[in-house]
């Protein structure tokens, strides 16, 4: 189980909904927030606290102690003013991690200028991976972490990279990318490579860089030849 920090969730629509449900079902206590009754009574019986409350009133949102949560979702749907409003009043209050749902590009750009630590976009956001995947279908999978850095997971299927060390292969110089994981084909994972580690058939290693450069390297270690 992961450590337990704490959680608000401000605005419970479906994706909102989702998120409690997930930090829930990962032993997280959750404080969920919401304007409407209907929609706070409903998840009562699951999160640690449901509260009705405006998140545009900063009075309601400093009793609630907003600040001082370790993280702080803002998932307002269509209501881009409160969305707004609401992440500037978490930040003024001290929120150190606050993560809204963004409803278009507009949106989005608002939200990270006025200091929103992450912006998603949901729908937008599970196109574009489904697009990737279907275009790069032999890279197992991969996780955004910035504009300019990914982690992906790549399955090792060119004979020229098997029987060769970490060191030999020289994956930051050759090719731009650090590897931090290694899977074998028993599912045995070692999390700390070193220099001297073998790279095995079929092995999996995930990497970080940029995502041109991830490619490119998914293109060669599917080679079969």
């Amino acid at each position: 189980m992961a450590n337990k920090e704490s959680y608000a969730v401000i605005g419970i629509g479906q994706f909102g909904a989702s998120i409690c449900d997930s930090l829930v079902e990962a032993g997280q206590e959750v404080l969920a927030i919401d304007i409407n009754p209907e929609v706070v009574n409903e998840l009562a019986g699951t999160v640690m606290r449901a509260i009705v409350a405006d998140a545009q009133d900063e009075d309601a949102l400093r009793e609630l102690d907003i600040g001082n949560f370790d993280h702080v979702y803002i998932s307002i749907g269509k209501n881009v003013e409160a969305s707004i409003m609401a992440t500037l009043i978490a930040k003024e209050l001290g929120a150190a991690d606050v993560i809204c749902r963004a409803e278009n590009v507009n949106h989005a750009r608002v939200l990270e200028r006025i200091g929103a630590d992450m912006v998603v976009r949901p729908e937008h956001d599970l196109a574009k991976r489904l697009i990737f995947q279907q275009l790069n279908p032999s890279m197992v999978d991969y996780v955004t972490l910035s504009k300019e850095t990914t982690l992906a997971e790549l399955s090792i299927n060119n004979p020229k990279f098997f029987g060769k060390t970490l060191e030999e292969l020289d994956f930051r110089n050759r090719y731009r990318v650090n590897v931090i994981i290694i899977v074998s084909q028993d599912d045995e994972v070692n999390q700390v490579p070193q220099a001297n580690d073998i790279i095995q058939p079929q092995d999996k290693i995930t990497v970080v860089g940029n995502i041109n450069d991830i490619q490119h390297l998914n293109d060669i270690v599917q080679k079969q030849k």
